[in-house]
């Protein structure tokens, strides 16, 4: 059962989730440095299974239409520990986005919602973007 309550575990997995994207991040800019990217994977792992829980995170990466994306990101984190950053990091930026490609429409959502970003989200052109990528038919 889920819980939507925020305990301490959970606090503790969405700092872990924060912090490996940071470092992710920092990997990136100094260069696609291994020892960052890689310490960003495993903190932002570590963070995704504290905060969702064991089951839930092998329920998400073990589903069928998940297997494409979670390969992909294995086998990329498994590029950046061997020392090959940029082939590793695209490998996990395309399995990154298959699997979380279903969050995609909830997020443009939420970002419509906040104050000076929600403005420009309703913008004319950027709202027929993502109409169109809901799949919403879009007179052009």
């Amino acid at each position: 059962m889920v819980s939507f309550e925020m305990n301490d575990r959970k606090k503790i997995g969405l700092g872990l989730t924060g912090f490996g994207i940071f470092f992710s991040f920092l990997g990136i800019i100094f260069f696609f440095d291994k020892g960052l990217l890689a310490m960003g994977n495993i903190l932002f792992i570590s963070g995704v299974t504290l905060t969702i829980g064991l089951k839930s995170t092998l329920q998400f990466f073990m589903k069928p239409q998940n297997f494409k994306g979670t390969i992909s990101f294995g086998v990329g984190f498994f590029f950046v520990v061997v020392g090959w950053p940029i082939f590793g990091m695209i490998l996990e930026t395309y399995g990154f986005v298959v699997l979380f490609s279903g969050f995609w429409p909830t997020l443009a959502v939420f970002l419509q919602r906040i104050p000076i970003l929600g403005w420009l989200f309703q913008q004319p052109y950027v709202r027929s973007l993502l109409d169109r990528y809901r799949g919403r038919r879009v007179p052009v």
